[in-house]
C-alpha cells in the first residue's frame, strides 16, 4: 500500500457505473482488504458496511478460498463446457441443489447476475417453446426493478436511469407497480399491507393475454433500488396467478441468495418457491466472477424432450467461462465457509442487531425512509436539489469519514457481511450518524 492514489494514471480505465470526471478529481481507491474492512493506497481504514457490492457475506480475505483457488489453477486452470466439462462443476451443482429449495434441482453456470438474468429469460422461452407455445414470448417485471445490464436485464429494468440511454436494445417487457408506498415509511420487516398489487399480474394478463406472457421477474426483496421488502403474502400471490396462468416464476436471488435474509434464499425465508431462480456476488463470496441459475427438473426435462432423436445441444446457449473450474472451486469454499461457520444462521442472530442500528438513525435530518429485512437494509435520504445528487455527496463522505457503503440514486444500501460484530456493526451506525447528522 505505498502508493499515491494521486499518482496513478487513471485516463485509460472507464469505471462503470461511475462519474469517471469526478472520480478522477477524488479518486476513492481501495488496495486491500480483510474481514469488514478495506484500506486505501495510503493505509487509511474504512469498514465495509455493503460486503463490497453485497458480494463478501463472510467477509473479505477468506485464505480457505484463496487456497482453493490456488490448488485449481495449479490443477486445471480452463476447460471450455461447450461438449467438454470440468469434474469439480458437477460436485458444484450438486451442492447447490441441495441448498435451493426444492424441486430447483438442475443448474446453468455463467459469470455474472447479468448473465444469469439473461440465461433464465432464455430458457424460459425455450421451455414454452419445447411444450409447443412458443407464442410466449413476453415478460413482466416491475417499476423500480434491477435485473442486471445486459440486454435483457435492461429490457425488464424498471429503473429509468438503466433504461433511458438503451430504450432501443430491449425485448418485450410489461412492468406491474412497485410495492413501496408512503403509508410504509420506517416500517421494518415486511409491511403488512400490500399484497394487492400482485393483482397488477392479473390485469396484464387481461390486456395482453395470458398465453403470451413467458415468466414474471421478481427480486424478492427489491435491493438495489434501496431495499424494497415484500409485503405479507405478496409473492405467494404472485406464485398463485403465475400458476393459474401457466406463467413461470422467477426469483431473482442475486442480492438475496446465500443467507442475506438469514435463509439460504429468500424463496425459503418467504415460503414461496419460484420456477427459476438467479444467483451471483455472494455464491463465491466475491472472490472469482460466477453465476448460477438453479432451475425446477420439469423445465429441463421438457427442454430435453423436446430435442429428442437429435444430436445437438438442447439449449443454444452458453458462456465461455461458464462453470469455469476456477469459479466453482472458490464457490465450493465458499459455500463450505457459510456450513461450517454456521454464517446463515449468524446472519438471523445478528440481524436484530444490525436492524436496531438502522433504525436508530430515523430522527436524523437526511433520513426520510428507513428499510430493513434480515441483513440489509435501505436508507432513504431527503431530497435534495436534483435526484441522486445527494446520495452521491453522502457516499464520497462516508468514505472519508471512514465507511463504505452501496448508493443507488438517494439511496444508500447496507448490506454488512455476516462475520460482523456487534461493536463493528455499532461503529458503522456511528459513522452513518455522524454524516447524516450534517447539512448538504
Amino acid at each position: 500500500m505505498n502508493m499515491n492514489t494521486q499518482a496513478m494514471a487513471m485516463d485509460h480505465h472507464w469505471l462503470p457505473f461511475t462519474n469517471n470526471r469526478a472520480f478522477r478529481q477524488n479518486p476513492q481507491v481501495f488496495a486491500k482488504a480483510k474481514g469488514v474492512r478495506y484500506w486505501t493506497p495510503e493505509g487509511d481504514e474504512l469498514l465495509d458496511g455493503s460486503s463490497g457490492l453485497f458480494c463478501s457475506a463472510a467477509g473479505h480475505g477468506r485464505p480457505e478460498i484463496a487456497e482453493a483457488v490456488s490448488r485449481q489453477l495449479m490443477e486445471l486452470d480452463y476447460t471450455p463446457h461447450f461438449q467438454r466439462a470440468a469434474p469439480v462443476s458437477f460436485e458444484l451443482a450438486e451442492r447447490l441443489a441441495a441448498l435451493l429449495p426444492e424441486g430447483i434441482d438442475r443448474v446453468f453456470f455463467g459469470a455474472s447476475g447479468s448473465e444469469a438474468v439473461d440465461s433464465a429469460m432464455k430458457i424460459a422461452l425455450a421451455y414454452h417453446r419445447a411444450r409447443g407455445q412458443g407464442q410466449r414470448t413476453r415478460f413482466v417485471s416491475r417499476a423500480w426493478a434491477y435485473h442486471g445490464v445486459n440486454l435483457g436485464g435492461t429490457a425488464l429494468a424498471g429503473m429509468v436511469g438503466n433504461r433511458r440511454d438503451f430504450s432501443g436494445a430491449t425485448c418485450d417487457v410489461v412492468h406491474m407497480r412497485h410495492t413501496w408506498s408512503e403509508d410504509q415509511r420506517f416500517t421494518r420487516g415486511q409491511p403488512d399491507d400490500g399484497a394487492h398489487l400482485a393483482d397488477d399480474l392479473e390485469e396484464i394478463c387481461k390486456t395482453y393475454g395470458p398465453e403470451t406472457i413467458a415468466a414474471v421477474f421478481v427480486e424478492p426483496i427489491a435491493g438495489s433500488i434501496g431495499t424494497i421488502v415484500p409485503p405479507k403474502g405478496y409473492l405467494a400471490r404472485l406464485r398463485e396467478i403465475a400458476d393459474r396462468h401457466g406463467i413461470l416464476l422467477v426469483f431473482d436471488e442475486v442480492i438475496t441468495g446465500f443467507g442475506r435474509t438469514g435463509s439460504a434464499f429468500a424463496a425459503q425465508e418467504f415460503g414461496v418457491t419460484p420456477d427459476i431462480i438467479t444467483m451471483a456476488k455472494a455464491l463465491t463470496n466475491g472472490a472469482v466472477p460466477m453465476s448460477a441459475v438453479g432451475v425446477k427438473t420439469e423445465i429441463q426435462d421438457a427442454v430435453f424432450a423436446a430435442a429428442e432423436g437429435a444430436d445437438r445441444p438442447e439449449l443454444m446457449h452458453g458462456y465461455t467461462y461458464s462453470a469455469h473450474p476456477v469459479a466453482c472451486a472458490a464457490a465450493l469454499a465458499a459455500l463450505n465457509i457459510y456450513r461450517d461457520d454456521g454464517l446463515f444462521e449468524r446472519s438471523r442472530a445478528l440481524s436484530p442487531v444490525f436492524l436496531d442500528a438502522v433504525f436508530g438513525l430515523r430522527n436524523l435530518p437526511q433520513v426520510s425512509d428507513l428499510r430493513g429485512y434480515g441483513m440489509v437494509a435501505g436508507v432513504q435520504l431527503a431530497p435534495g436539489d436534483q435526484p441522486g445528487a445527494k446520495g452521491m455527496a453522502v457516499q464520497r463522505r462516508l468514505f472519508d469519514a471512514g465507511l463504505h457503503v452501496k448508493a443507488t440514486g438517494d439511496a444508500l444500501i447496507l448490506a454488512p457481511a455476516f462475520v460482523a460484530s456487534e461493536s463493528e456493526i455499532g461503529q458503522m451506525a456511528d459513522i452513518l450518524r455522524g454524516v447524516l447528522g450534517q447539512a448538504f
